[in-house]
């Protein structure tokens, strides 16, 4: 099913289910923040208390709480600006897993470099970084305007975000900002897409390779059963769940099958078989 999008003024109602959601959650974190005393502390990311208290919702829940308006804004806009096509090329559910990866990621990164810290870090930034990769490498020809002026690539912004990132955390030039806990999400999202994807495609290749290079079938004539017509424009279920199986033998290997899903995996392997 093809997918498009535009960056039109922003309409909330039409926003994609996903980006809606996350956009409601900040804002919501970011009020109840405002008027509940130690919000930070206990939602926060505290590395000493997710690592020696085992305060293990902490690496998910400080990426809904904000330290000022601006924070909020800036991390909403860039949602808005790189998800949408993000979203758009890859559906709502791997979109959201992508985005709780690299925010998971730049939680990660915080955590081995400051382990004993009990200053809570806060915000979305280390998602809408590893968003801002995906769009990078999703349209590394697009042209971005950067602070609204100065015309760049999307590719070679992500660059510059990075080396950016990079040199303010070494340098601690900026110690109320977590820049390694970003560049983890930035890590963390380029790692994913060509490591995971492109595994995920290399293996769906070779799946259509060997079933097309398999043993001949009897050559007796078979009846085959006429099956009913596909509804117009209905969803290609079967590509669901060919992505969760192709998932599923990436990480646990081709023996975790089930018979229904080599049967699944079968039938989609027929199906592109090169006439």
């Amino acid at each position: 099913m093809s997918r498009i999008f535009r960056h039109d003024p922003v309409d909330f109602k039409n926003l994609p289910p996903a980006i809606r959601a996350l956009m409601v959650a900040n804002v919501v974190g970011f009020l109840i923040a405002s008027v509940v005393p130690d919000m930070h502390n206990l939602f926060g990311l505290v590395p000493q208390q997710v690592l020696f208290h085992r305060w293990i919702w902490q690496p998910l829940t400080y990426l809904f709480l904000h330290g000022n308006l601006w924070h909020l804004i800036f991390n909403l806009f860039a949602l808005w600006m790189f998800g949408m096509p993000v979203e758009s090329q890859w559906g709502e559910r791997d979109f959201l897993k992508y985005y709780f990866l690299c925010g998971l990621g730049a939680a990660m990164a915080h955590l081995a470099l400051a382990p004993h810290s009990t200053i809570p870090v806060i915000g979305a930034s280390g998602a809408v970084y590893g968003l801002l990769v995906a769009f990078a490498m999703l349209y590394p020809d697009a042209v971005v305007y950067l602070y609204f002026l100065i015309p760049i690539k999307a590719a070679h912004m992500a660059i510059l975000f990075g080396l950016i990132e990079f040199f303010a955390g070494a340098s601690g030039s900026t110690p109320g900002v977590a820049r390694f806990a970003h560049l983890g999400g930035m890590l963390t999202g380029y790692l994913y897409i060509r490591w995971w994807w492109v595994a995920k495609i290399q293996l769906k290749a070779l799946w259509r390779r060997a079933a097309s290079s398999g043993p001949e079938e009897d050559p007796a004539p078979r009846v085959i059963p006429r099956r009913a017509p596909k509804a117009k424009n209905a969803p290609d279920a079967d590509m669901v769940q060919v992505d969760r199986i192709l998932d599923k033998i990436l990480s646990d290997g081709l023996e975790s099958l089930t018979d229904d899903e080599r049967g699944i995996m079968h039938r989609y392997s027929e199906r592109n078989k090169p006439s």
